[in-house]
């Protein structure tokens, strides 16, 4: 399903300048060589992201990869050094809670300039005030000053006066974890609440569970560039890999080849032997080829091609082999193994391959390989993964 743009970023690129060292007086700053060198740090790097409207993304990565920088740069809070923004309709950020309050005003004082800061006008407050005061669970503390607020009192308050701000794009970092366990659960209720009503939302976080829970698409960050865009529970997995965390401690990086065989790659097209196609409908054609080499040595084995198609979480969907005796054969040199499915079946997401080589005699692996880059197939508004035809009969009860 198309959806407008309400976000859009076109090589956007941000950089800073560190200092090794600061003047720590002013005719320093005016003497040459005296303030220390300065050297360019470019948190972003060419990042191009389209969000639609009514998308919930979670925007995840290491530490400093540059994820909070991007969501300033869409807020308008930093200007990009180079490319385009462009974000339509009323934007609430919640980046920086209570960046706007004052320490010396009343709890209800803030409520009205933190509000005013966000774009509603006196009335438009008064009309809300009682709901963001009863979300806050702030009444007993609203006309005390601010500066007497526990941390937890003070991002209550900003965080529900955020909220009813009305927005049509919701830009959060990371404060979903904010308050106790009972207020974290009002926040998230209140973000499900705005996904019910059509609201963009963009959120940095670095609970991973939350992003395959809430959100419908996942971008992965790491220094500075967009690594991964598209589902979630992928976006969770290349997040996972690149901080080594995808697998026990112990187990091998990579699969250990005993029977002298490299799977090289796999390229899904649409014809034979044709180009790489990332895209399919229910119905298309598929055609998969496998590069092999068998390697020269003592111990080297014929073996069975063998190709898992998995969905979000490593769910096996359906899987496809060589036939029996016409799989690689013991004589060193490179092959290709081409595998042709009619249809592809009605499936809806994105889906990983996994290719394995068993020995054809005993049956047990000889090599294995993950492919990540995701092939997506649409089969028309399907919510689920697999489309059954039933039939559907109503009657009285």
């Amino acid at each position: 399903m198309d959806r407008r743009p309400v976000i859009v970023a076109r090589g956007v690129s941000k950089r800073f300048m560190t200092h090794s060292s600061k003047a720590t007086q002013l005719k320093e700053r005016f003497v040459k060589g005296r303030g220390g060198a300065s050297e360019e740090f470019w948190a972003l790097r060419d990042v191009d992201v389209v969000v639609g409207e009514g998308e919930t993304v979670g925007l995840i990565g290491p530490n400093g990869a540059g994820k909070s920088t991007l969501l300033k740069v869409l807020a308008g809070i930093l200007r990009p050094t180079s490319g385009e923004v462009d974000v339509q309709g009323r934007i609430a950020s919640l980046l920086e809670l209570g960046a706007g309050f004052n320490g010396e005003l009343t709890g209800r004082e803030n409520v009205y300039l933190n509000a005013a800061l966000l774009g509603l006008s006196r009335k438009e407050v008064d009309g809300l005030f009682d709901s963001i005061v009863e979300f806050s669970e702030q009444a007993p503390r609203i006309d005390d000053p601010v500066k007497h607020y526990s941390s937890g009192e003070y991002v209550k308050l900003a965080f529900s006066i955020a909220v009813h701000v009305d927005p049509d794009v919701l830009l959060v970092d990371e404060v979903l974890a904010v308050g106790d366990e009972a207020f974290a659960r009002k926040c998230l209720a209140k973000i499900r609440d705005f996904q019910l009503a059509g609201k963009t939302i963009l959120f940095v976080t670095h609970s991973l569970d939350l992003v395959t829970e809430l959100c419908t698409r996942g971008i992965v960050v790491e220094h500075g560039r967009v690594q991964y865009d598209g589902d979630p529970a992928f976006a969770v997995g290349t997040l996972r890999k690149i901080l080594g965390t995808d697998r026990p401690v112990g187990e091998p990086a990579a699969p250990v080849e005993i029977g002298g065989v490299v799977v090289h790659s796999a390229v899904a097209s649409g014809i034979r032997g044709g180009g790489p196609v990332g895209r399919f409908s229910a119905g298309d054609p598929f055609h998969l080829r496998v590069h092999c080499e068998v390697l020269a040595g003592d111990e080297v084995y014929p073996g069975e091609v063998g190709v898992v198609v998995m969905g979000a979480g490593d769910i096996p969907v359906f899987s496809l082999r060589t036939p029996k005796g016409q799989g690689l054969p013991a004589v060193p040199g490179r092959y290709v193994v081409d595998f042709e499915v009619d249809a592809v079946p009605p499936l809806n997401g994105a889906f990983i391959l996994g290719v394995q080589v068993d020995h054809a005699e005993t049956g047990l692996p000889i090599t294995a390989r993950r492919f990540d880059d995701a092939i997506w197939v649409e089969t028309g508004d399907l919510p689920g993964l697999l489309d059954v035809p039933a039939k559907a009969v109503v009657s009285p009860a």
